[in-house]
């Protein structure tokens, strides 16, 4: 099998290790990727530093056109790339050509923003003394970004990282997940076909153990980290004076309230436990249940549950896969039995066979246990009635997560309610808190990190404004 290159400064290059990539479903291989060495690693950062200056004064015409045909390529190639996708991760093809999906649009969105990115003019003649003065508001960018992505989402959230980053010209260095570092070296492939100056970008699979060394590195002036939070916390701890953002995860509460259509809830709930095999930040885990509908929820819930397709990632019709790892299912499996000796019921799965864990739904689950208290990363949720809204939101607010949350009902009021009430970065209405739209502020609260992706809102996350005042103008 041909040993990938990775992308050092723009260019490939080989290092002098490889790293095996394997499928997680049946173990076999599927790709070698060259692993750069310490010299290598140091040659990146230099020409990232070195770049910096030319970057930033990039005009937005070719920022834009190198962000346009990121988007193009990808689409062009979306069958090989979602195939890619699911042979590294485990990730049904089904949800693996959405994610390429949206990552195509999470280019094109970056493009259309790069073309609308420009300062503000403010007059000062508001008072006397700044008569025939105006001033001049930009953004720029603080510098090269360390862009550290997770095996999840191995295209898509390495895209929402890397877009930004050229789109307000800062130079990007990306440490993919080693379990899945075939699509990001796939991005880095496209990049190189753009007019974007050499040292603009690189793609470097490390091991985790040498992370370290990039997020002390003062030539790179970001951190954008996404993945667990002891380790987001880790990295924000151990540079305090750098520019880090973090998104950290949650166990994402939906709220289904006496008013909500139930057979809609069911599906949607049942769906989006178990996407991804539950590994996603944003998957449903905890599900909060007004007491009055509960019964009738349940009673629609496990027949959904029940019939999502359960197998080969590589089949079009299966809707859940393996995890990334058999040890990933294996923490998983103990977690459930952690809560089971607790008194938990089982009313559906709870199995493990290899690294795929069946969709699993928990009843009378004690308040401490794992399952509530931290975030699952598998197809796990979690049943709570409640006897009121009131107790419905304090449920929610009761973790120390706060990403998104999906609170299905009809009411206006109790939407604005929820808006208000809930402390989260996000409040879906009427569907699970497993949305997102690619274009849209994403982040959360509390230990669910800091920072905001989502295009506009990451551009704005990895610049500073900068106020220019012209002086003795005839305004």
């Amino acid at each position: 099998m041909d040993v990938r290159t990775f992308w050092l400064a723009g260019r490939p290059a080989t290092g002098d290790a490889e790293l095996t990539v394997t499928n997680p479903d049946d173990g076999r291989e599927v790709g070698r990727v060259s692993v750069p060495t310490d010299a290598q690693v140091e040659e990146a950062v230099a020409a990232a530093k070195a770049v910096a200056r030319e970057a930033a004064a990039l005009p937005i015409h070719v920022r834009a056109e190198a962000l346009a045909h990121v988007s193009r390529r990808l689409a062009e190639r979306s069958d090989e790339i979602a195939h890619l996708i699911t042979a590294e991760n485990g990730k049904p093809i089904f949800w693996a050509r959405g994610e390429v999906s949206r990552a195509v649009s999470t280019f094109r969105f970056a493009a259309e923003e790069t073309r609308r990115w420009s300062g503000e003019v403010q007059r000062l003649d508001t008072e006397p003394a700044a008569a025939g003065r105006m001033a001049y508001v930009s953004r720029v960018p603080y510098g090269p970004v360390l862009a550290i992505t997770p095996f999840n989402f191995p295209l898509n959230l390495v895209a929402h990282k890397v877009a930004p980053a050229i789109a307000v010209g800062a130079p990007v260095v990306v440490k993919p997940a080693p379990a899945t570092p075939l699509s990001s070296l796939v991005l880095g492939e496209i990049l190189a076909e753009t007019e974007l100056p050499a040292g603009m970008f690189s793609v470097l699979p490390v091991a985790n153990e040498r992370a370290s060394g990039l997020v002390l590195d003062p030539r790179l002036p970001v951190v954008s980290f996404t993945g667990s939070a002891p380790v987001g916390y880790a990295i924000a701890d151990q540079v305090p004076r750098k520019h880090v953002t973090l998104e950290l995860g949650g166990n994402a509460a939906a709220v289904v309230l006496a008013d909500a259509d139930l057979d809609w809830a069911a599906r949607r709930v049942a769906l989006f436990s178990n996407y991804q095999a539950g590994q996603s930040c944003i998957a449903v885990q905890r599900v909060i249940v007004e007491r009055s509908v509960y019964d009738d929820f349940v009673a629609r819930l496990l027949p959904a549950v029940a019939g999502l397709v359960v197998g080969d990632p590589a089949d079009e019709k299966t809707q859940v896969g393996p995890l990334v790892s058999e040890a990933a299912a294996e923490r998983v499996e103990e977690w459930v039995r952690e809560a089971v000796e607790g008194g938990a019921r089982v009313l559906a799965g709870g199995t493990r066979v290899g690294a795929t864990f069946a969709p699993t739904v928990l009843a009378d689950v004690p308040a401490d246990a794992k399952v509530c208290r931290e975030e699952v990363f598998g197809p796990v949720m979690v049943l709570q009635p409640v006897d009121s809204v009131d107790e419905a939101f304090a449920a929610v607010n009761d973790s120390a997560y706060g990403l998104q949350a999906g609170v299905f009902t009809r009411s206006l009021d109790t939407a604005f309610r929820a808006n208000r009430e809930l402390e989260v970065g996000g409040v879906i209405i009427g569907d699970v808190p497993s949305y997102r739209a690619d274009q849209m502020p994403y982040g959360g609260v509390k230990d669910s990190g800091v920072g905001r992706e989502g295009l506009r809102a990451a551009m704005e996350d990895l610049t500073y404004e900068k106020v220019m005042v012209l002086t003795g103008l005839s305004l």
